[in-house]
């Protein structure tokens, strides 16, 4: 339980001040796969030493990896794309879909038997979007109800190179393909309906691979080998959306965000925010291993309502609990659709922020694919509310605690750690 005591609210407090945002969640990730696949010894500064990014260290470890974690650097001694070995025991993923999504698509071009399991809401999440493509490719994938949920078994090696068309806009179900297929004999091409985040192309070109990117399509050639590089991991915009979200509605806040990736397929948070009238400005915008960063500086501002859905979604699709959020406090009517997709995340994102808002006092409702939120910028009620687990909710709610009169309890904070573990911390040394 954590107790956010706010007696003293009644829109009194502001932030101002200057927060380090974690490195980027997906960057992590994939700077330590690709750097177990790589020859040579790859340095990643910035590592965002969450839970989530934990889990990917252990995986490789267990697949024969050494990987040596000094602070938030951490070191990869790749043995190339043949060097993994099979697995003592099972590779426990935790509660990270991207481990379990893209290792999978690793473990399926490798010539021996892995199984992975991972945390009880893991085993609610959808992995048949990636089984199938890669059953198509060649790997024996077996799992509960025909490989959609974990523990997944997989038995890899011979690889083909197929064409897919993904039904859903997905950077997991992308990846998960594209990394079979540096495995597979030929050429694996993948398409999805809008652009996906595209953290792993960029970084498989700084990892000195070649892939083809056309539209939303990518393609890539089998065969080709990684060469070792230094990755530096620029702060989390999905972290970053937490106070862009609070500097915005608290009144007479000023808050400086360092080093934040601004990577296109990335910032429809901000794109959406500017709509809305937020004020937000990128200073010393700079490119490193091919990732776009900048300083992001908040001020609070008048919002109005907007409509949010299609291909926007993809690129704010983490952002969309902290955003209901800044619908409530902005002027007139907020719809989100066309957002299925989080009715699958850590929890059912739509259900559960329509829930704990309502406590709130917020007039939101759920739709099959969103949600319809009546904005007002009155204060809300303290209320007992829960996070369900979900480290976006836990930070949701502790922003929307600074906005009500009385006391709000959030139920669960300790799963914020997943992703920003002093989230707490930097938000009570903004508090003026």
């Amino acid at each position: 339980m954590s107790k956010m005591n706010n007696s003293h609210s009644n829109h009194k407090v502001s932030l101002v001040g200057e927060v380090t945002i974690p490195g980027d969640k997906s960057i992590s990730h994939r700077a330590i796969m690709f750097g177990s696949l790589a020859t040579g010894v790859t340095k990643v500064t910035n590592f965002l030493l969450g839970e989530d990014c934990l889990s990917t260290i252990d995986c490789f470890r267990k697949l024969g990896v050494h990987i040596d974690v000094q602070k938030d650097e951490v070191l990869v001694y790749g043995n190339g794309i043949e060097g993994l070995k099979e697995s003592e025991s099972v590779l426990d993923v935790g509660n990270s879909g991207t481990t379990a999504r893209l290792l999978m698509g690793i473990i399926s071009g490798l010539p021996f038997h892995s199984v992975i399991i991972g945390d009880e809401s893991i085993g609610k999440r959808p992995m048949k979007r990636v089984t199938k493509p890669l059953k198509m490719m060649g790997s024996q994938i077996d799992g509960r109800d025909d490989a959609t949920y974990t523990p997944i078994s997989i038995r890899g090696g011979q690889l083909k190179g197929i064409s897919y068309e993904s039904p859903v806009s997905s950077a997991q179900v992308k990846s998960s393909i594209l990394l079979a297929g540096l495995f597979a004999d030929g050429t694996t091409i993948v398409s999805e309906p809008e652009k996906s985040r595209d953290h792993t192309e960029r970084m498989l070109k700084a990892f000195g691979c070649e892939l083809d990117v056309s539209g939303n399509t990518v393609s890539i050639t089998g065969g080709q080998q990684l060469k070792a590089t230094n990755v530096t991991v620029p702060g989390d915009i999905s972290s970053a959306a937490f106070f862009l979200v609070a500097g915005s509605i608290i009144p007479n806040s000023e808050i400086l965000l360092k080093n934040v990736g601004v990577n296109p397929t990335r910032i429809g948070i901000l794109t959406v925010l500017d709509r809305m009238g937020a004020d937000i400005t990128l200073e010393n915008e700079k490119v490193v291993n091919g990732e776009p960063i900048a300083d992001l500086r908040v001020k609070s501002a008048k919002l109005k309502g907007t409509i949010i859905g299609g291909e926007e979604i993809p690129t704010c699709i983490d952002e969309l609990p902290i955003l209901a959020l800044a619908a409530s406090q902005a002027e007139g009517e907020t719809i989100i659709k066309d957002a299925e997709e989080l009715r699958v995340k850590e929890t059912d994102r739509i259900q559960t922020v329509v829930t704990e808002l309502t406590k709130l006092g917020v007039s939101i409702e759920a739709t099959k694919d969103g949600m319809i939120i009546q904005g007002s910028n009155k204060a809300l009620n303290g209320a007992n509310v829960a996070s369900h687990g979900d480290h976006r909710m836990g930070m949701m709610l502790s922003v929307a605690s600074l906005l009500a009169d009385g006391e709000t309890f959030i139920e669960n904070t300790e799963c914020i750690a997943v992703s920003f573990p002093n989230f707490k911390e930097q938000l009570q040394e903004l508090l003026k």
